[in-house]
């Protein structure tokens, strides 16, 4: 059952809708999202590249430029050191092409998931000392690896690291001690000390404020940096990074820099995927070219991504793009297998947990984060997937809004080989003869209440479904880009009648119905979920009958309630309102 709530913020609408040329509806809308004060909201709005924060801002990041443009002047070997997502393949890519643009001699390494797992590692530190690697720089990782950077320095190499992720620490008597490597910079937004204004930066957007303070010290002009904005956005998106403050700005360059890319790899990539450039948004950084990037660090590696990007010529870029399309396909299938079994086990045994511990040792290890994030949607509690890997156990966890999971780890961290993560997501390793152990005390030390499992649905206005107009609809593109901390507006309306309903679609699998308001208005809406969920659910409460007699578009007993957003339907050069159905009941 969900809980539906309206956030009921308190300001001057009508004096904000005047002082922006803005509704009061979008000036209330912007104060949900907790943007307050006419300097916040303007930077909302029309936030561009000159209200970025200065990158010296970031603390050691002097420090770090100051000890490459030495390394690339002695032409010293650097290796940049990534991860084998999108933010590390995107950070990677950033920091070799702005190392090699000053000069460097520089090459990159992405760990291989299977066998070298997350991040920098001992294995990767004596590959590059074997190859007369002088210089080290890690990005979207490093910020946890104490003892690996110890190994690096005992091998005389300079390591710099770039991260975004939490600071590692240790808590005795309630009080954290923060962990430091004996890395000689490191630039991290998220260290104690650094009084840079915006925390919420991906590992991307760290490598390119390196960059552009790079840039600046090798008399590059800044604006060549620039080039990078669409790498920063794609990985920020895809990283399921906050889309606030300066976020928000980096995504929104990002985007129109997409719109007419000139990097073969990016084109091909959307080409592939049956898009044209100019159609790029938030949501297919995140849900359809993202994906994609990421199958490549699961099933194969990261490597294929990070050579599309950096190809020049179009009919290989075209190759390898389609060689990502493929392996995400692959990807959608195992994944789907593996949220059958683990939903199998849930219902079997696991149900009464209030932290699901769910152990596939045959799944593929790279899936446990994606299926991890099914089964907490379905159940909407936090939830840790584990396969079994060729040293011991592996395992990813997605959490809910009240769950800190990389806090609650830290409470059974000597269960785990590794561990780390944020507060809605995490990874770790254990041994196998630890899965049971652990499963017992992650529940043993929760403080979730039954209060904390009910999904709620947050309301922004309830607004009959027949009041949003086209120029409102337009309007609210202002709000864009869309995501974490950013989400897209949601209204809501009762009491409506529905004159027709009809299964449509290529798998029948959307649902179009026409509304009928208690005034008597007519508005067409369309319904992405589960078609035969929704048939159930009003045959308990009306009986099949009446459900029958709405599919057949004649007259009914059902009244409903919905949560929806407002968009704009374009059909044979006419343009009307229709609304999508996000819940109901």
């Amino acid at each position: 059952m969900e809980k539906w709530f309206v956030i009921n913020k308190g300001a001057d609408f009508a004096g904000i809708a005047k002082r922006f040329g803005i509704s009061p509806v979008t000036a209330r809308l912007i104060r949900n999202r907790e943007v307050m004060g006419d300097e916040a909201i303007a930077r909302y709005l029309k936030g561009g590249i000159g209200e970025l924060y200065d990158p010296h801002l970031l603390l050691d990041s002097d420090r770090l430029t100051d000890i490459l443009v030495q390394k690339i002047s002695e032409q010293k070997k650097i290796r940049v050191i990534g991860d084998y997502d999108i933010d590390g393949v995107m950070s990677t890519y950033i920091l070799y092409k702005g190392i090699t643009r000053c000069g460097g001699s520089v090459d990159f390494q992405i760990p291989d998931r299977m066998k070298d797992g997350y991040g920098i590692n001992d294995h990767l530190i004596e590959q590059a000392d074997e190859a007369g690697i002088d210089t080290i720089i890690t990005c979207d990782n490093g910020i946890a690896a104490i003892g690996e950077i110890a190994h690096a320095k005992s091998l005389g190499m300079t390591v710099l690291v770039t991260d975004h992720h939490e600071i590692p620490y240790t808590e005795e008597r309630g009080e954290r001690h923060y962990k430091r490597s004996e890395a000689d910079a490191i630039v991290n937004p998220k260290q104690m000390e650094c009084t840079y204004p915006y925390k919420n930066l991906c590992g991307a957007a760290v490598a390119w404020k390196v960059i552009q303070i790079l840039y600046e010290k090798c008399d590059i002009a800044v604006e060549e940096s620039y080039d990078f904005l669409e790498n920063v956005a794609f990985a920020t998106v895809g990283d399921v990074m906050d889309l606030t403050d300066e976020n928000r700005i980096l995504v929104r360059e990002g985007l129109k820099r997409i719109h007419t890319t000139m990097n073969p790899g990016m084109r091909a990539l959307i080409l592939q995927n049956k898009l044209e450039p100019e159609q790029i948004s938030s949501y297919h950084f995140g849900f359809v070219l993202g994906p994609c990037i990421n199958a490549s660090g699961r099933l194969e590696t990261a490597k294929i991504a990070l050579n599309l990007f950096l190809q020049e010529d179009v009919k290989k870029a075209s190759e390898i793009a389609a060689e990502l399309v493929d392996l995400n396909a692959q990807r959608k299938d195992m994944t789907a297998e593996g949220v059958e079994l683990a939903m199998q086990q849930v219902e079997e045994g696991n149900t009464g947990e209030k932290v699901l511990v769910v152990y596939l040792p045959d799944v593929h290890e790279s899936l446990a984060g994606i299926i991890a994030g099914r089964i907490r949607e379905a159940c909407h509690k936090p939830t840790f997937v584990l396969t079994k890997s060729e040293d011991g156990v592996k395992g990813s966890g997605r959490s809910i809004e009240a769950y800190s999971m990389y806090e609650e780890l830290c409470k059974c961290q000597e269960l785990f080989t590794k561990f780390g993560g944020h507060p809605m997501a995490a990874g770790l390793s254990l041994p196998e003869a630890n899965v049971e152990i652990f499963r017992e005390k992650i529940n043993a030390c929760c403080g979730l209440t039954e209060e904390d499992f009910i999904p709620k649905i947050k309301i922004d206005i309830p607004m009959p479904v027949d009041y949003p107009d086209i120029p409102l609809v337009n309007e609210l593109l202002l709000l864009e880009p869309f995501g974490k901390a950013n989400v897209k507006p949601q209204f809501a309306d009762k009491n409506l009648g529905i004159d027709r309903a009809v299964v449509v679609g290529k798998n029948q699998n959307v649902l179009k119905l026409t509304l009928k308001t208690e005034r008597g208005k007519s508005i067409s809406a369309v319904y992405f979920g589960d078609v035969e969920e929704f048939r159930e659910y009003y045959g308990r409460k009306y009986g099949e009958n009446e459900v029958q007699q709405a599919f057949l578009g004649r007259t009914n007993g059902i009244r409903m309630s919905v949560v929806y957003y407002p968009e704009i339907n374009r059909y044979q050069g006419n343009e009307s309102i229709q609304i999508v159905i996000k819940n109901y009941q």
